[in-house]
């Protein structure tokens, strides 16, 4: 493998080949985890939304473990972005067309959000009552079968050369209600200190949706608990205020 870095996180690394694409995992990485992001990937693939095509799972010489996928040429809507400033609600918009074409979509062999949510809530280290409070919440959501990306942020859409959106890294895919991928998108936004950014996201997001907002808010205590499970630095105190369940009611 001709290995060209093109992205880099701390538990795996991009490389390109060619027109192939390996998402290359640390060597401590769980296994099952791999083999179910590969899974998930190939599932939203028959949906027929634009992202890259994965091939295998393979073994690297080293031992470690890689996704080979399709390499999508494009920027990201994040670079876009940061390279014109003055495009900014130009691109968001951009970014929300294409998340409502994906939550048009679903994809019924995918994990339930639900689950997902249910099991990160207990996983957290919020006291007995929250987490009881937070479950009741949750199980009073309404229940939609929706394709939801789980982390769709302006980094994981690519813009091609022909101008074509493709959504990569689909590690948190799920079926469920669109409005929680929503607040994510929000929360998201929110955590990397971008309040401007996240404001206009979830008032362009819902006047384009005709979503209302206090529907997309009443996830964000379920949302941010979802977050707290991955102990980032700097981040619990804001999450905490997030989880607060009365905050929305």
């Amino acid at each position: 493998m001709a290995l060209n870095e093109i992205a880099k996180r701390p538990n795996k690394t991009v490389y390109r080949d060619g027109d192939l694409c390996y998402k290359v995992f640390a060597a401590d990485y769980n296994k099952s985890d791999i083999f179910n992001e590969a899974l998930n990937q190939t599932r939203v693939e028959e949906t027929g939304l634009f992202i890259p095509k994965v091939h295998e799972v393979k073994r690297l010489d080293d031992g470690r473990l890689a996704i080979v996928m399709d390499y999508v040429a494009g920027k990201s809507l994040a670079e876009l972005t940061e390279e014109h400033p003055e495009k900014r609600s130009e691109y968001l918009e951009r970014l929300i067309d294409v998340q409502l074409s994906m939550h048009k979509l679903s994809s019924p062999n995918l994990n339930k959000q639900r689950d997902k949510f249910d099991r990160k809530i207990d996983l957290s280290d919020l006291d007995a009552a929250t987490r009881y409070e937070l479950h009741v919440r949750l199980d009073a959501m309404p229940k939609h079968k929706k394709l939801c990306h789980g982390d769709f942020n302006p980094s994981n859409v690519i813009i091609t050369d022909d101008n074509r959106a493709c959504i990569i890294d689909w590690s948190h895919a799920t079926i469920g209600n669109a409005a929680a991928d929503t607040a994510r998108t929000y929360l998201l936004y929110k955590l990397a200190g971008d309040d401007d950014g996240a404001e206009e996201y979830i008032t362009t997001f819902c006047k384009k949706s005709g979503a209302p907002r206090k529907h997309v808010q009443a996830w964000l205590p379920i949302v941010a608990a979802s977050q707290m499970v991955k102990d980032k630095p700097g981040e619990k105190e804001m999450l905490g205020k997030w989880v607060d369940v009365c905050q929305y009611n």
